[in-house]
């Protein structure tokens, strides 16, 4: 199925490779505690390693489409945010890590691609499809 997932934002593609909601939408957000001092503390959920390597791999995505793409898309960007609306609501430092990852992802090849070649539409092609399985097995494994 991901095969005819190209045009296709990935979790859109999700979506219906799965048979699950977006993965934007795997569980409820990390629980905050309160520490001594009376601040809010973020707890971390399982799956928020998957989840950074998940942004990192749509900014990388969104840089190489970009690149090799004769129109422009949006899907990926606007993935990214849907992504952080859903899983940071009300914890800065969890969308400013997954923010980080995501442009962490995009800075990685725009230093290597400066123009599209074979290599950087395999690198793109790579990159999709392990988000494709990252973002199944998220969503598969702590999706509600």
């Amino acid at each position: 199925m991901i095969h005819h997932c190209y045009s296709r934002p990935l979790l859109i593609c999700i979506a219906l490779a799965t048979g699950f909601p977006a993965v934007a939408q795997p569980a409820a957000t990390a629980p905050t505690v309160q520490t001594p001092d009376g601040a809010d503390a973020e707890r971390p959920t399982p799956y928020d390693e998957r989840l950074s390597r998940l942004a990192e791999i749509l900014g990388s995505i969104d840089y190489l489409r970009t690149l090799c793409s004769s129109k422009q898309q949006e899907g990926w960007r606007g993935d990214m945010q849907q992504l952080l609306d859903t899983e940071t609501k009300g914890e800065p430092k969890r969308k400013e890590r997954l923010t980080a990852a995501f442009n962490r992802g995009y800075r990685s090849f725009a230093s290597v691609y400066a123009n599209c070649t074979p290599q950087a539409l395999v690198a793109e092609e790579r990159y999709r499809n392990e988000g494709a399985t990252l973002a199944t097995e998220i969503t598969a494994r702590f999706g509600n």
